[in-house]
């Protein structure tokens, strides 16, 4: 009789396949972006923050620097799109801690799924929302009269190079995300690396009126590589080392915090 009433309860049809690496990836990808919809302010965050500090330094220094502001928005434009998206890759650390406190990754723990899914698609969810404030900051650049030489294909395939070493900066704040405590010291600690990283480079001046150990500081940064790259393939003149240091850089951040992110995420686990 009991056994009979369990029959009652259990599944009797097939059990349906595991979903592959890439869907269970793109579906976490999803849910990050779902949650721009149930928390409007996360959008907020990385769409403002980078129109307000294009209007800032346009119309700062502008005249100050180049002249007019129509002239600097030339120069600033490709710089200030590579500090709006690197920035904002901190958000990538903070999602990720907000998970673990409120034990979501104890709930994928048990799902039949590829377990750096919830990693993985975080990254994807993150891409598209760089995407978005990268667009949004070449799109104001126009309102304001910016003329990329090259044109819309240069500026996509600067969007394409910010997006790559976004990309691999963002498994640093994972790493982070998950060693501190709360989103607020994910915040504080990535700042401390990311401004001095964004402003001591050729994003708003040229180096050539800094002091010269300055200079050579300048120099080594990826960002002023990326910069450079940025501003090579928005107006002309392209130096293809720049693009390789910008494309190196990003192979060996992801090669040595990729592999640390998983591990501490299935010890988190």
């Amino acid at each position: 009789m009991e056994s009979e009433s369990l029959k009652g309860v259990l599944a009797t049809t097939t059990r349906p396949p595991a979903p592959s690496r890439l869907s269970a990836s793109l579906t976490m990808g999803w849910r990050a972006m779902l949650k721009i919809k149930h928390v409007p302010f996360q959008l907020f965050d990385v769409t403002v923050f980078p129109l307000m500090m294009t209007l800032l330094f346009t119309f700062l220094f502008g005249g100050a620097l180049a002249g007019s502001t129509r002239e600097y928005v030339q120069f600033l434009i490709p710089g200030i799109l590579v500090q709006a998206i690197l920035l904002i890759t901190v958000y990538t650390g903070i999602g990720i801690n907000t998970d673990i406190k409120k034990g979501l990754f104890d709930r994928f723990r048990s799902l039949p799924i590829w377990q750096p899914a919830p990693l993985v698609g975080a990254l994807l969810g993150d891409v598209a929302r760089y995407s978005i404030a990268g667009l949004m900051v070449v799109g104001l650049g126009f309102f304001l009269g910016f003329r990329p030489g090259a044109g819309v294909g240069g500026v996509l395939l600067a969007l394409v190079l910010v997006l790559i070493l976004a990309f691999a900066l963002s498994w640093v704040w994972m790493v982070v995300g998950m060693m501190v405590e709360n989103p607020e010291s994910v915040m504080t600690s990535s700042f401390l690396v990311l401004f001095p990283l964004t402003f001591v480079s050729n994003i708003f001046v040229d180096p050539a009126t800094m002091p010269a150990w300055l200079q050579s500081v300048v120099a080594v940064n990826p960002v002023t590589h990326l910069t450079s790259a940025s501003r090579g393939f928005m107006h002309g003149g392209l130096q293809w080392v720049d693009v390789g240091l910008v494309l190196l850089a990003s192979a060996l951040i992801t090669a040595v915090f990729a592999p640390l992110a998983l591990r501490m995420y299935r010890r988190e686990r």
